[in-house]
């Protein structure tokens, strides 16, 4: 065991490689130096007493970089590491460990075979977003003391931000603050600092930030940049693609990727901000949202929920439907909920998004079936179905419950007035969304008035100018009676570049 130093070795010399799981793209293989590592060693020795990591559970792969943390935090203090193949599997071997360091998906499978050690007095949670739900399990089902939720990301050495949950404080859903000698900013598209409680990309520097990675200098310069906010020399920071905002309390909230950001109808979405609305209901274990384009040929959000043992199976979508009513927008709605038993994961434990099945018909808010009646019913059903994506649609279903939107209602408005011969004013199919209902409000305009021979809508031509719409000639009317405001101006700035 020669000295380090007589073998020329120091802080900025490469510690290992470790290849990210793959939930962000192609794996790349991360060059993590002595002295990140070293600074996640000492900070671990500040935050956590010597008995709380003198015998940890080793269970994670070596190739998952929570390893570093579990293997080097105890060895570096004379601790004992207990070496499972299968964590699973304790229940028939009990371990006095007394702390677990894993992801929250795997404490669940824990927690779900009763195989959480009597001994363990803190749990290290990591590398996805913690419900508070599955915080309240951990609390109530196992003998843990405290609860850590800690950000990590392979870049900037395992660990970045952290917070502590003791058992009887309230629970909050936050990745904390930073750890020592880190540095965390909240960027907007231009580099610049968001104002505090907006949502900003999560840029982070100081003495974690990785070398780079292996063989990949393009991507390597594009993640890894200089630290503009920093006074030391050749600071650098490292660009996580993760979104998150400030909380009153100065504590970070993890809102998900930037390349899991979706549009849906023109509002751009963050899902795990959906996700995290849906796990504040008593019926949810763990919550995700996609977006898929299966269904009537546009994209609309899926919630994949695990349901408490309490959870009505039946009436989950519609439930949960309503609960999130009362807090997002009607676009930020999931369309379809899916009940899982547990949510896929990959071999290292991160969501295995592509296993996600297709929502089938029971995961919309249906209603009690019942077929339609009449003529007009029936053929108000098939172009619901046709546009909602469905196989069949009752007399008492939701338009709106069934995934419809605005938008949808426009080309119901537009189909009907075909089909049938009725113009249907948009606030008819908003007050009576269910089909039975619009059905009876068609019937009574045309007993009023007949069916109506609406003219076809027919294509301008485009060779010659366009005539002003009502709305722009209102602003260019506006615009004529103060020719020397600004008022209406858009300022934009241009960087032309080349020939």
């Amino acid at each position: 065991d020669p000295d380090a130093r007589a073998l020329g070795l120091g802080p900025h010399h490469l510690a290992y490689v470790i290849y990210t799981s793959g939930s962000t793209g192609t794996p790349k293989g991360v060059m993590v130096e002595h002295r990140s590592t070293v600074n996640l060693l000492h900070w671990s020795r500040r935050v956590f007493a010597e008995s709380e990591t003198s015998r940890m559970l080793f269970s994670t792969s070596i190739g998952f970089d929570l390893s570093v943390y579990e293997c080097f935090v105890t060895l570096s203090q004379g601790g004992t590491l207990y070496l499972v193949e299968d964590a699973l599997a304790l229940t028939q071997t009990p371990l006095d460990v007394s702390l677990i360091n894993t992801v929250p998906s795997t404490m669940a499978a824990l927690l779900d075979q009763q195989a959480v050690p009597a001994s363990a007095r803190v749990i290290n949670l990591a590398g996805e977003r913690l419900p508070a739900s599955l915080i309240g399990r951990v609390f109530s089902s196992s003998g843990a003391e405290k609860i850590c939720n800690l950000y990590a990301p392979s870049e900037t050495t395992t660990y970045s931000t952290w917070t502590c949950m003791a058992r009887g404080e309230a629970v909050v859903e936050t990745i904390g603050r930073p750890i020592a000698n880190t540095r965390v900013y909240l960027l907007d598209g231009h580099g610049e600092p968001v104002p505090f409680g907006a949502v900003g990309e999560l840029y982070i520097g100081g003495a974690g930030v990785a070398r780079g990675y292996l063989k990949r200098p393009e991507l390597s310069a594009q993640r890894f940049m200089a630290d503009p906010f920093s006074a030391q020399p050749g600071a650098r920071m490292y660009r996580t693609g993760d979104l998150a905002r400030y909380l009153p309390d100065g504590n970070l909230e993890f809102l998900g990727r930037t390349d899991e950001q979706v549009k849906i109808r023109g509002f751009r979405i963050e899902p795990g901000e959906v996700a995290a609305h849906l796990c504040g209901h008593a019926w949810v274990r763990e919550a995700v949202v996609v977006a898929r384009e299966e269904r009537a040929g546009e994209p609309q959000l899926v919630a994949y929920v695990v349901a408490a043992e309490e959870a009505q199976e039946t009436q989950l979508a519609a439930t949960l439907r309503a609960h999130l009513v009362g807090q997002l927008p009607d676009y930020m709605v999931p369309a379809a909920f899916v009940p899982l038993a547990a949510l896929p994961l990959t071999v290292n434990g991160k969501l295995d998004r592509k296993a996600l099945p297709a929502p089938a018909d029971d995961a919309y808010a249906r209603r009690g079936y019942e077929a339609p009646r009449g003529e007009l019913e029936t053929v108000l059903a098939q172009l619901w179905a046709e546009l909602l994506g469905l196989e069949r649609v009752g007399r008492h279903d939701h338009f709106f419950e069934l995934g419809g939107h605005s938008l949808l209602a426009v080309q119901v408005s537009s189909r009907l007035s075909q089909a049938v011969g009725v113009e249907l004013p948009l606030s008819t199919l908003f007050a009576r969304p269910v089909l039975g209902d619009l059905a009876a409000s068609i019937v009574e305009v045309l007993s009023r008035s007949g069916p109506q021979h609406l003219p076809a809508i027919v294509a301008v031509s485009r060779q010659a100018p366009l005539e002003l719409s009502f709305a722009q000639q209102r602003l260019w009317f506006l615009a004529q009676l103060d020719k020397d405001s600004a008022r209406y101006h858009v300022p934009l700035g241009w960087r032309l570049q080349g020939r």
